[in-house]
C-alpha cells in the first residue's frame, strides 16, 4: 500500500546527549540590522520555510538557528521600499501621526497637563507681556544702580556736606536774628571818671534789638556824649549781653584860657574845668594855646615822663616845638628841647635825678641825651 503524500518517514535524528552541559556564560548577542536578504526571505514565503526545514532536517539543532529581530508595529502598515538591488526590498514602518521615537517620549503627566491646558486669552497674554516688561525694567534699573554706585556715593557725600552747611547757616541766621539774641544787658569796663550808669543809660534805645543788628554807628552815637572816652571797643556775649570797654582820656595838664582853668589831655580835649590846679597836674603855657605846635610838643614830653618824675612836675612851657622846658617842685628846671627821642631823654633824666637830687642842682639839660649835664 502506498502512503499518502506528506507522510514520509521522518528523518532519523542524532541522539541527544542527556548529560548536562557545562555552565558557560552566554555570549552577548549583537543586535543585527535587518538586511535586504531578511526582507527577501520575508517575501519568499513557502520557499524559504522549506529551506529552513531542510536545514533542520540536515541535523542542526533548532536552538542554534539565528533569528532576525522582529519589529513590532501597532496600527501602521509596512511599506516596501526598493534599496537598489534587484529583487530586494526593506520594510519601512509608517509611524502614526503624533507618535514619538522610543526614548524621546515626554513625561506623561506633563504632556497631559499641556494637552489639558486651555488656550490663553488676549488679556492673559497682555498680562504676561506687562509682567515681562516690568521684570525687564527692574533688571535694567539694577544694572544702572550697580554701574553708577561710585558716582551715587559722591553725590550723596556732597549732598550731605552742602545740606549741613545750609542747615548751619539757617540755624545761625534764625538764632542771630530771633528775639533770643536781643540786647538785655550793657556791661561797662574801664570807666574811672565816667559814671557807669550814664553809659548804660545811653543804650536804652537799643534794648530789645538783636545783637547782630547793633551796628558800630549806633555804638558811636551812644558814646559820643562822653568826651572823656578816648577809645572804646565792644564785644557781644550771647544771648543778650553787650560789653563796652572804655579807655578814658589821660590829662596832661591844666591850661589857662582866660575864662578859667581847663584840664586837658594830649589832644587838647577838655576833661573838666577845675577851680584851681589839681594836685599832680602841671600848668602848661604854650604859644598858640592848645591848637599850637608848642602845646602838642609839651604834651608829648609830659606823657613820656616816668611816674617818679611826673609827680614832681608843676609846670611846662613851650615857646616853640623845639624849646620845651619843665619846672620841678624843688625849683629846678629841665631843658628838654624838642619832643624827639623823648623816651631816651626821660630815662637819662631819671638817672640824673637819682645821682643828683633836684634840691642840690638848679638845672638838668637833657636836650642832647648822649651828653646830659647838670648845673
Amino acid at each position: 500500500m502506498k502512503r499518502p503524500q506528506g507522510f514520509d518517514e521522518p528523518v532519523a535524528r542524532a541522539p541527544r546527549d542527556r548529560r548536562p552541559a557545562p555552565e558557560t556564560a552566554p555570549e552577548p548577542q549583537r543586535p543585527q540590522r535587518p538586511s535586504a536578504s531578511a526582507g527577501a526571505r520575508s517575501q519568499a514565503g513557502p520557499a524559504s520555510n522549506a529551506g529552513r526545514a531542510s536545514s533542520t532536517a540536515a541535523g542542526y539543532r533548532a536552538d542554534d538557528v539565528s533569528t532576525e529581530p522582529i519589529t513590532v508595529v501597532t496600527g501602521a502598515p509596512a511599506v516596501s521600499v526598493p534599496t537598489g538591488s534587484a529583487g530586494q526590498a526593506t520594510s519601512v514602518l509608517a509611524a502614526p501621526a503624533g507618535s514619538v521615537a522610543a526614548g524621546d517620549a515626554p513625561d506623561a503627566p506633563m504632556a497631559a497637563r499641556a494637552a489639558a491646558a486651555p488656550p490663553k486669552t488676549a488679556r492673559a497674554t497682555k498680562r504676561e507681556l506687562a509682567a515681562a516688561s516690568r521684570e525687564r525694567r527692574k533688571y535694567e534699573r539694577q544694572e544702572v544702580r550697580r554701574f553708577t554706585k561710585r558716582s551715587r556715593r559722591r553725590r550723596i557725600a556732597w549732598s550731605v556736606v552742602l545740606g549741613s552747611i545750609v542747615a548751619l547757616v539757617v540755624v545761625v541766621a534764625v538764632g542771630a536774628y530771633s528775639p533770643l539774641m536781643a540786647l538785655r544787658e550793657v556791661r561797662v569796663e574801664g570807666a574811672a571818671r565816667i559814671p557807669v550808669a550814664e553809659v548804660q543809660a545811653a543804650f536804652d534805645d537799643q534794648l530789645g534789638t538783636p545783637l547782630p543788628l547793633i551796628a558800630s554807628a549806633d555804638v558811636l552815637a551812644a558814646l559820643s556824649d562822653f568826651p572823656l572816652i578816648e577809645t572804646y571797643s565792644t564785644e557781644t556775649i550771647p544771648p543778650g549781653t553787650l560789653v563796652v570797654r572804655i579807655v578814658e582820656r589821660v590829662p596832661v595838664g591844666v591850661v589857662d584860657t582866660g575864662e578859667g582853668l581847663e584840664l586837658v589831655d594830649a589832644a587838647g580835649v577838655v576833661i573838666e574845668r577845675p577851680a584851681e590846679r589839681p594836685e599832680g597836674q602841671p600848668m602848661i603855657v604854650a604859644e598858640g594855646g592848645v591848637a599850637g605846635e608848642g602845646f602838642r610838643a609839651a604834651a608829648a614830653v609830659i606823657r613820656s615822663l616816668p611816674a617818679e618824675v611826673r609827680g614832681q612836675l608843676v609846670g611846662a612851657t613851650a615857646a616853640t616845638a623845639d624849646d620845651v622846658r619843665l619846672e620841678l617842685a624843688s625849683g629846678a628846671t629841665v631843658v628838654w628841647g624838642s619832643a624827639e627821642e623823648s623816651g631816651q631823654k626821660a630815662a637819662v633824666l631819671a638817672k640824673l635825678m637819682a645821682y643828683a637830687p633836684p634840691d642840690t642842682v638848679g638845672e638838668y639839660d637833657v636836650s642832647s641825651p648822649t651828653s646830659a649835664v647838670t648845673r
